[in-house]
């Protein structure tokens, strides 16, 4: 089974930017979309961006403008660009794939990567 490991957040201010890393530790087929998720404390964990195998992507209507989603699919890694940081953007991130016709995750969620944006 593919294990995916998240990296690269930390404490931003407020307009500050940061890029998580998510690297896998092998190839997910392409029948998933990759995906970086967030949850912050006392919500439920949501979708931030997804990107399939053709290189399409879609974002949370809150990030629309100020994240980007990218992939290298020869490091097996996928990418997450965080411009223009809002204290509400703090949470821990998650990456994963989900099958886009079953629904079904592609690993465990793992331990994700904190980020936090405050002054």
């Amino acid at each position: 089974q593919v294990q995916l490991v998240e990296s690269g957040g930390g404490l931003v201010q407020p307009g500050g930017s940061l890029r998580l890393s998510c690297a896998g530790s092998g190839s997910i087929p392409s029948t998933y979309a990759m995906g970086w998720y967030r949850q912050a404390p006392g919500k439920q964990r949501e979708l931030v961006a997804a990107i399939i195998s053709g290189g399409n992507t879609n974002y949370a209507d809150s990030v629309k403008g100020r994240f980007t989603i990218s992939r290298d699919n020869a490091k097996n890694t996928v990418y997450l660009q965080m411009n223009s940081l809002k204290p509400e953007d703090t949470a821990v991130y998650y990456c994963n794939g989900r099958n886009r016709f079953s629904g079904l995750y592609a690993t465990p969620w793992g331990q994700g990567t904190q980020v936090t944006v405050s002054s």
